[in-house]
């Protein structure tokens, strides 16, 4: 740990993955006064998109920065003592099926010819095709698979974020940094704003329900898809889109059957990992744009700031506990093709994974406009914000002691999104490619 220095006082709102990540990073650091709130009564927070079994450790993206930043992170996952228990290197296997549009395939070509040639995956990378291809390399699938073609990446596989999150929380605490849970405590009613000639109105804290004050020098807004709610502009840059996550209970016969399979993103489908060590479930994850949920203006947002354009999560977290029926289409298709015998298997733990994405998916992380440099923004996860976990903090110390961003494209924009309130995703530049158009999510499937 490096030697305290003064520095200035730290409140972080969102125990998350951002959150948790720069906590930790600024208190391993020498930073000796940061405090952490969170509405959920635990951690990790269940209203964070990382708490999850498995997240996706890869480093294919179109923008090269982001492929080298990967690459580092992963090397972290490797090596890190506080990381490493976590990440399982199972690689990663990115195919289409028979029925994949043209468009589709094209994709998971421009994944390949991101990494095909460059150096870090030297020999990590190979071409996978057809029934006996896909069956040599995972002689666990039983299924058809025809017609599956695409690319096996060596250098890649997941890591069990909520263990991942629990450890970060633990190594936070041994670092004496304070959090305050629950919606009396932890779950922020308002920011608090000072005005004076010399520096204008700046934000000197937050308010909880509980009507607890908390006043610092930094004030660190990590809330997801959720943090329009307390910062409205944000709203107009990265729109809430959620995806249904859904497992499978296995026997731990059937768990063993399918051990160290690689993570497989059928990616006109879905993408699954390998059963769950410990509980044997089984993730399934729809592979698509997502959907979005415009329906209402929350009550503390006035019509101004929320005129039917802002995409939020639901309030509570049995609201998302479901996911929409095309969703669960596309995941027993899947089966079909790939472990047959499981496709009438019934779900458990159905539920909507909310981000916050941008149009570019580019991180915002930047002082909000117009708050004098005293509200820091971290946002624009875009799903591809978990890999950089054991890096991510990195990014948050420099920038407070710089006092600006280095990253031109992680900068607050002022403009609008793109996309439209439902039709404009398709023309979303993003590392997923191909979005399907964003829907309002408001119809149940599976409870």
């Amino acid at each position: 740990m490096s030697t305290p220095k003064s520095t200035p006082s730290i409140l972080i709102l969102g125990a998350g993955c951002f959150g948790l990540a720069t906590a930790h990073h600024l208190a391993s650091r020498g930073y000796t006064n940061i405090t952490v709130l969170d509405r959920d009564s635990e951690v990790p927070s269940r209203f964070s998109a990382a708490n999850d079994l498995n997240k996706v450790i890869r480093a294919e993206y179109a923008d090269p920065l982001y492929t080298d930043l990967a690459l580092e992170a992963i090397s972290k996952w490797q090596t890190d003592p506080l990381y490493a228990p976590h990440y399982h290197q199972t690689g990663f296997l990115n195919v289409t099926s028979s029925a994949a549009p043209g468009a589709t395939k094209a994709v998971v070509e421009k994944y390949y010819a991101s990494i095909q040639n460059h150096p870090g995956f030297e020999g990590k990378v190979r071409r996978v095709s057809g029934v006996v291809g896909i069956k040599d390399l995972v002689p666990g699938f039983t299924g058809p698979v025809e017609g599956w073609s695409g690319y096996m990446n060596k250098l890649a596989g997941y890591a069990h974020s909520t263990n991942t999150l629990k450890a970060v929380y633990n190594a936070c605490l041994g670092h004496d940094v304070k959090f305050h849970l629950g919606v009396r405590d932890g779950e922020v009613e308002s920011l608090l704003y000072a005005s004076s000639l010399s520096t204008g109105t700046v934000c000197i804290g937050a308010r909880t329900r509980g009507r607890k004050l908390h006043f610092a020098d930094r004030i660190i807004v990590a809330l997801g898809a959720n943090a329009p709610l307390l910062v409205p502009a944000l709203g107009k840059q990265a729109t809430g889109r959620c995806w249904g996550v859904v497992h499978l209970q296995l026997t731990p016969e059937e768990a063993q059957a399918l051990r160290g399979i690689p993570v497989t993103n059928v990616r006109d489908l879905a993408f699954f990992f390998e059963p769950d060590h410990e509980t044997n479930k089984f993730e399934f994850c729809h592979m698509g744009g997502a959907f979005t949920n415009y329906a209402g203006s929350p009550s503390n947002l006035k019509a101004k700031d929320n005129p039917g354009r802002l995409s939020l999560p639901f309030a509570t977290l049995s609201e998302s506990a479901f996911i929409p029926l095309s969703d669960e289409q596309s995941i027993r298709q899947l089966l079909c093709e790939v472990i047959p015998h499981l496709a009438n298997r019934p779900p458990i733990d159905a539920h909507l994974c909310w981000i916050a994405d941008t149009d570019d998916a580019d991180y915002i992380i930047d002082f909000v406009s117009g708050t004098n440099n005293s509200i820091v923004v971290l946002s624009g996860d875009s799903g591809h914000e978990f890999k950089m976990m054991p890096i991510f903090g990195r990014f948050i110390e420099e920038f407070l002691e710089k006092g600006r961003q280095a990253e031109g494209k992680w900068r607050w924009k002022e403009a609008g999104p793109k996309a439209g309130r439902r039709g404009g995703v398709g023309r979303v530049r993003s590392w997923r490619g191909l979005l399907r158009p964003g829907y309002d999510c408001i119809y149940p499937f599976i409870a």
